[in-house]
């Protein structure tokens, strides 16, 4: 299946039915009054976060919804029938965007959750409504009311705990693929992954979720490469794992045109919990191992992790300090606001 998350839709809301004018006439009732009903309602269109889905694919080829039009009121007090509501089903992770791609009118993060885009018109009243003690025989109703059209942007956002992300070729699919069920393309040549993969890690009997980002190259934020079209993923991400090639003659340099392109992203993005892991140590020996390391060390601030995704060495401990960040941020989030006299 190919991976979309971000597409263009057109939604428009059903009309609602013309009121009647009609008026009772029946053998042997000599005067029987007006009894036109009221239009149906129109259709409206909802959203609905579902599971089981994990791209916008399905909007590439139907980008127009219409909900249907409420029927006209009828003879004999009957009111039409409402127009069928239209609901789109999109991913959980989704933003619901207006047309300048910049206002969000909602974020879906939860199975079920449910949001009216668009509401339908009100029926017209029949002729039925307009009846009073001075207008007895009233031969006037309503039309419908118009429904609402818009044109919105879905843009889907993964939902994964922990996101990976390094320059082209530095080992995350690898990686992912060592610690998790993803199965990402990997190859002995260099390439870089183009659409995000998600994989369910396991640690100590624990899960979570982790989303390996496609390569950033420098300049992606002014739309070099890919650009930051994937970074959107990482945003609900609780901490990030950089990955640094550890057979790069630049590596220093490597952690931080990354670290720029972040930062020039999203300012949230930079100031996000980051773990650094030197990758590919199983091709280096214990001299550069512990040369760039040291150096990483002082270019991060932090500690630094070694490892390598093909020998399986030092996973576990990345792993698990992943782990303990993804708690605390859990922690923070369900703690109660203290109260306030």
């Amino acid at each position: 299946m190919k991976f979309l998350d971000l597409c263009k839709v057109y939604i428009r809301s059903g009309g609602g039915g013309a009121g009647c004018v009609s008026f009772r006439r029946e053998k042997f009732i000599e005067f029987g009054g007006p009894d036109g009903g009221d239009g149906g309602n129109g259709g409206s269109v909802w959203v609905e976060a579902v599971d089981g889905l994990n791209t916008l694919i399905d909007f590439r080829y139907q980008q127009h919804f219409f909900a249907k039009t409420g029927q006209q009121g009828m003879g004999s007090q009957r009111t039409g029938k409402t127009g069928d509501d239209i609901v789109l089903r999109v991913p959980v992770g989704t933003e619901i965007l207006d047309e300048d791609e910049e206002s969000v009118i909602a974020d879906l993060t939860e199975v079920g959750q449910r949001v009216l885009l668009a509401k339908g018109g009100n029926g017209g009243w029949g002729n039925l409504r307009f009846k009073s003690s001075t207008n007895r025989s009233p031969s006037r109703a309503n039309p419908g009311q118009e429904g609402v059209e818009r044109t919105i942007w879905l843009r889907l956002k993964l939902i994964a705990d922990a996101g990976l992300v390094g320059l082209p070729n530095a080992g995350k699919s690898t990686f992912i693929s060592a610690v998790s069920n993803a199965r990402p393309k990997i190859a002995d040549y260099p390439f870089t992954t183009l659409v995000p993969n998600l994989g369910v890690v396991g640690v100590d009997g624990k899960e979570f979720v982790m989303a390996d980002i496609p390569g950033l190259i420098e300049g992606a934020s002014e739309g070099r490469g890919l650009g930051t079209q994937f970074l959107a993923h990482v945003e609900r991400c609780a901490v990030l794992l950089h990955l640094v090639d550890g057979t790069s003659e630049t590596v220093v340099e490597d952690y931080h045109t990354i670290v720029n392109e972040l930062e020039a992203y999203a300012e949230e993005l930079g100031d996000k919990p980051r773990i650094v892991a030197l990758n590919k140590c199983d091709a280096l020996d214990e001299d550069t191992i512990q040369m760039w390391r040291e150096a990483l060390e002082e270019a991060s601030g932090g500690p630094v992790h070694t490892i390598s995704g093909v020998a399986n060495t030092g996973l576990q401990d990345v792993l698990r300090a992943l782990m303990a960040q993804i708690e605390a941020a859990k922690f923070v989030d369900e703690e109660p606001e203290a109260w306030q006299p």
